[in-house]
């Protein structure tokens, strides 16, 4: 399937997701080449749409990766964000993470957190921001965590 075939149907899939719910969205559609991301606007629905902690919204773009894949689509990586929540959270992650290394550096302990994959990237690349901080993940599944540490020389 070509590629902008199927950013049309996964565009359309999660129109007629949402849809479901009686609702009807028009959904944004930005391909920057490596990732399609799919922008659904604010609806009377948002909390049921992405759930809690997102899970919902994760859900929904597992079942529109799965529906790529088992029609031998190009595409390799989507996101969704439902009414910016994403945007939202990546800007308030950000700001906790700052935090989070200044402890880091007015303590010089370690810091551990329990975050999901999408969390724990944007922690990576705040801290890479500093020369004297780094971070790493270690666990694996949902045990995965990402340790923030000071870098000694």
């Amino acid at each position: 399937m070509e590629r902008q075939e199927s950013i049309e149907q996964a565009k359309k899939y999660i129109e007629d997701i949402i849809s479901f719910f009686g609702i009807k969205v028009d959904v944004t559609v930005q391909d920057d080449g490596d990732i399609v991301s799919f922008m659904v606007p604010s609806t009377s629905l948002n909390s049921l749409l992405i759930g809690k902690n997102a899970e919902t919204m994760r859900s929904i773009q597992g079942l529109v990766m799965s529906m790529l894949k088992s029609n031998n689509s190009y595409i390799e990586r989507i996101n969704i964000d439902i009414a910016d929540y994403k945007k939202h959270r990546e800007e308030w992650l950000s700001k906790e993470a700052k935090e989070w290394i200044q402890e880091v550096i007015d303590t010089g302990n370690s810091k551990i957190m329990k975050l999901n994959a999408a969390d724990r990237r944007i922690v990576h690349q705040v801290a890479a921001e500093y020369d004297n901080i780094r971070t790493f993940s270690e666990g694996e599944g949902r045990d995965r965590h990402i340790i923030i540490s000071q870098i000694v020389s």
